[in-house]
């Protein structure tokens, strides 16, 4: 017998919800109520989150037209788009259908996607108890409860939700006007859902300029790309090796190689690799001709890391560029790269210039320095050798 033909490849997806991967709807509250809760939330939490919020319009474009105002003139005229700068903001409303796949590339920046679950499905709900809204027809949208709040004349969860969710007395109940309640836990579902870290060494290069493999060259007792495999198993989940495929042979399996899948774009596609690999996972990537990095340099950009950017980076040491060689990127990151290759763009330095992204002071400029050529290699050398006297001299 023949195996089965696969007719496309098999890839690891992220994961998703109905808009985003953080997600949350509010329902059993006519709408007006849960605009509030989440506008409340949206206010709180913007000066720290990026948060967009889904809505259904009730209003059809015929009552728009006889307010006086038609929001899509463009479209009840033809058109397929029509965008608006609003000043303040900026909007785009479309004529043809946002199937779900095409939905979510507009959530995929965002650090959570606020639902009106009364008219959507979402991957994570919070219930309200209001007997204007009751939910014996809507139990179908209940697929993870999160949490549960009374409205203002409500005391006791209906029986039919107790049935239906077996596990509501593990659910936080809180009254609709706790909003530092209702806030706290939506910052808590935040952080417990931050992407963990894992190490990419990058190490597929040819080393052209230097006529030698620069990835092998001993400045601290072992080959420098596993000098760098060591410091980021300090911070990483699980550290992999970035090679070419020709490499493989060559390197120890306890590095985890991770060979490139798109080939011929240096470090860029290294990285698309690695997130090919696990999107769901943030990168910290490192270049392996830094021979001055320690942990120190490594922790900084860990503890500085903000998950609400496409990425965290140092400043290079003459403080011009972002510095692509030593950067945490984050899940995001993955659909913005592919995004910058499909326009003909394969540089990382490039994506971080564009991106939004958080840059940071080098606390040790010098500690950036890569080697290229062999006279950097000579010279990175001396101050090796000189910083050893000094540690040892010191008491």
């Amino acid at each position: 017998m023949h195996n089965a033909h696969k007719k496309h490849a098999t890839l690891i997806k992220p994961h998703m919800g109905r808009f985003s991967a953080k997600e949350v709807s509010i329902l059993g509250t006519p709408c007006d109520n849960i605009r509030k809760i989440a506008f409340d939330i949206i206010a709180s939490l913007s000066s720290a989150y990026k948060i967009a919020y889904v809505d259904a319009d009730h209003k059809g474009a015929s009552e728009a037209k006889k307010s006086g105002f038609d929001p899509m003139s463009a479209i009840t005229h033809g058109g397929i788009m029509q965008y608006t700068d609003k000043i303040h903001f900026n909007r785009i409303d479309w004529k043809e259908e946002l199937n779900p796949l095409r939905q979510k590339k507009y959530f995929l920046d965002q650090d959570l996607v606020i639902i009106n679950g009364n008219h959507f499905d979402s991957d994570l709900q919070i219930v309200v108890i209001d007997a204007r809204k009751p939910l014996e027809n809507k139990l179908h949208k209940l697929t993870r409860v999160g949490l549960i709040l009374l409205a203002n004349a409500e005391t006791d969860i209906p029986e039919y939700l107790k049935v239906h969710i077996p596990e509501w007395s593990d659910i936080p109940v809180y009254q609709i006007g706790e909003r530092f309640k209702i806030e706290d836990w939506i910052k808590n579902i935040l952080i417990k859902r931050m992407s963990g870290l894992s190490g990419l060494v990058l190490a597929g290069g040819k080393s052209t300029r230097m006529n030698s493999d620069k990835t092998r060259f001993n400045y601290h007792g072992k080959p420098q790309r596993e000098f760098i495999w060591d410091l980021l198993s300090v911070h990483c989940e699980k550290v992999f090796l970035s090679c070419r495929e020709d490499q493989i042979g060559e390197i120890s399996s306890s590095l985890n190689p991770l060979p490139d899948t798109f080939t011929g774009l240096g470090p860029f596609g290294g990285i698309l690799s690695a997130f090919r690999s696990n999107p769901n996972s943030a990168w910290l990537t490192v270049a392996s001709d830094l021979p001055l990095l320690d942990e120190e340099m490594l922790r900084y950009l860990v503890d500085n890391r903000d998950p609400s950017k496409t990425a965290t980076a140092f400043w290079d040491p003459k403080h011009e560029f972002p510095e692509p060689l030593i950067t945490i990127w984050e899940p995001r990151a993955y659909h913005q790269l592919l995004y910058f290759l499909s326009l003909g763009y394969s540089c990382p330095r490039k994506a971080l210039i564009n991106s939004d992204v958080k840059l940071l002071d080098a606390p040790d400029k010098g500690k950036l320095l890569n080697v290229n050529y062999p006279e950097e290699y000579e010279a990175i050398l001396k101050v090796i050798v000189e910083n050893r006297k000094e540690n040892v001299s010191s008491p």
